[in-house]
């Protein structure tokens, strides 16, 4: 018995390998041989139409994302009908770390500190990718053939020596690498800091070097086959993040995307990662927008769906109790005392720099905010620990209720925490708060439109719509804080305004391509074209935004010639 215990991890992991090998072969990937057989001369059509074409680089990079794959070649399928010449950049095992890897996968971390993915996760990640690609007949490259061997050896010699203090600063030639690295470490172990994992320094050096030979790949690649548009998933880690600072230091326009909330929806971005473009972008295509009857009662359904995620395919908790009354008995909240809602997020998720910032991280942040409301027993505070950090991908290694008890080991009874896993609705927590205090979960999108009053202290998607408290220092927060208890809700004209913002994000920053179909398991969604027809000018409105706004750098707005229109005509 103590011998088959022994060998778990290697079973679980070889079990790992074997689906990996499973969806490479059968069905992760879209299968575009019978659609351009079926119309074969269409597509030779287009693609001789569209040779010496403006170029667009489609940096899938990791081929072991089945579902940037599958989008990317669709997009590069319509972008050629739309006269692009698309090219496609793969790692062929070039990277000694990368955002495919987690620390999940490799019970002794030492393995990975040796050889990387190389050995196991490299073997099934390239050649499907490149199957999908070579069948529209894109033009693909490979990392190692633009990394010159010493471009490798400067890569690990950096590495290798860099003082671990400098790591997460370091720039090359004005390119971001230590923040990418760091961020893809942190990744990896699905945690917010390095400082309790004995192999932290290793794998981020692991990272650092997967950095900087990206960086060598993307700038001799750009330098010596010019692009007008880089286009790829996330826009941060290693290696997309890299690819995006490169590119727009070599004058290539940035587009990066991600999947959106909501089925058959996707959010795209000039720039920049959506995580810092939706805290930017322009009002004018919601501000001075009025909502017909129609549109508020479709964001009024669509905001009631978002409790059990029934119109969503990114859903990290399904609640069992949702009676407000019932909920706040089983907290033993003191009806008599105002209660401020906080919701957490994922420490892990995104570890950018954002100068707003009031703290330096979100369990500053939260363990500051505990040490304030200790002294407001006049208040109750209502901690929602997001239930993504036990049902996301990758499960956090950095539990927040952890992190607070290190500091705070007992906390005031006038502070409630609800654990992650509770069946608990968030939505009926909140409606018991007389404000909520986020940092930087996207769910203050959605309770500034129902009327609560939202404090922001990092990196939400709510900031700077003037919607929001917003505190940029903490002297800021706590001037905020001490204003609570609120003497309203949001109403009237304020309110309105925060719905029209929703509608626009959820509505018309989330395009629709009809032919993405979701479905269970790996990936999340396939393909659903009945012809190449399908992916041509004029077939599909959320298309449309997106090539246009590849190509012609339009707003990826659905509804952008009514609000870019409205916003003329009323001089905002």
């Amino acid at each position: 018995m103590r011998r088959v215990i022994r060998r778990l991890p290697a079973l679980w992991r070889a079990t790992r390998l074997a689906r990996r090998w499973y969806h490479a072969r059968f069905g992760a990937y879209p299968d575009w041989q019978p659609i351009v057989s079926a119309d074969a001369r269409m597509w030779q059509n287009a693609r001789t139409a569209a040779a010496g074409g403006r170029r667009v680089l489609l940096a899938s990079s990791i081929g072991g994302y089945a579902h940037a794959v599958t989008l990317e070649s669709a997009l590069g399928a319509a972008l050629t009908f739309r006269g692009a010449d698309v090219h496609v950049l793969l790692c062929d095992a070039a990277l000694p770390a990368c955002a495919e890897c987690e620390a999940s996968f490799y019970p002794n971390l030492t393995q990975f500190v040796a050889a990387g993915p190389a050995p196991d996760l490299c073997r099934d990640c390239r050649w499907p990718a490149e199957r999908v690609y070579r069948t529209l007949g894109f033009t693909v490259h490979k990392y190692s053939d633009w990394i010159t061997p010493d471009d490798a050896a400067a890569a690990r010699e950096t590495a290798r020596t860099l003082p671990a203090a400098e790591i997460q600063a370091f720039t090359l030639d004005g390119v971001a690498i230590g923040e990418h690295a760091y961020a893809g470490a942190l990744r990896f172990f699905a945690s917010g800091s390095l400082d309790s994992e004995p192999m932290g320094d290793a794998v981020l050096r692991r990272y650092l070097e997967g950095a900087l030979r990206t960086a060598y790949v993307s700038r001799r690649l750009m330098r010596s086959v010019g692009f007008e548009a880089a286009v790829f998933t996330h826009g941060i880690y290693v290696p997309w993040g890299i690819v995006g600072e490169v590119a727009r230091s070599e004058q290539v326009r940035v587009v990066a995307w991600n999947v959106a909330y909501r089925k058959r929806r996707f959010i795209f971005s000039h720039d920049d990662t959506y995580h810092h473009t939706l805290m930017t972008e322009p009002r004018d295509h919601w501000e001075q927008r009025q909502l017909s009857p129609a549109e508020d009662a479709a964001l009024g359904r669509y905001l009631a769906s978002r409790r059990d995620g029934l119109f969503d395919w990114i859903v990290f908790h399904r609640p069992q109790r949702t009676d407000a009354a019932e909920t706040a008995r089983r907290l033993r909240l003191d009806p008599a005392r105002p209660v401020i809602g906080l919701l957490t997020n994922v420490t892990w998720d995104a570890q950018l720099h954002y100068p707003a910032n009031a703290f330096p991280n979100m369990v500053e942040w939260l363990v500051r905010t505990c040490e304030y409301f200790a002294t407001r027993p006049d208040l109750q505070l209502l901690i929602r620990v997001h239930p993504a950090e036990i049902s996301g991908f990758p499960q956090s290694r950095q539990p927040v209720l952890a992190e607070l008890r290190k500091r705070l080991p007992q906390l005031p009874p006038n502070i409630v925490v609800v654990p992650p896993d509770s069946d608990m609705s968030t939505y009926t927590l909140m409606s018991l708060c007389n404000a909520a205090i986020i940092y930087g979960t996207k769910t203050g999108v959605e309770l500034t439109s129902v009327g609560v009053p939202v404090i922001v202290a990092g990196e939400a998607w709510i900031r700077n719509k003037g919607l929001t408290y917003d505190a940029s220092t903490p002297a800021e927060y706590f001037e905020i804080l001490g204003r609570l208890p609120f003497a309203d809700r949001l109403t009237g004209s304020h309110l309105a305004r925060a719905r029209r913002y929703a509608y626009h994000f959820f509505f018309n920053r989330m395009i629709p391509l009809p032919f993405v179909e979701p479905r269970a398991g790996f990936p999340i969604y396939r393909l659903r074209l009945r012809g190449l027809e399908e992916l041509r000018p004029g077939a599909s409105r959320g298309l449309d935004t997106i090539c246009n706004g590849i190509l012609e750098r339009r707003p990826f707005v659905l509804d952008e010639q009514k609000a870019g229109a409205l916003a003329r005509a009323t001089g905002s």
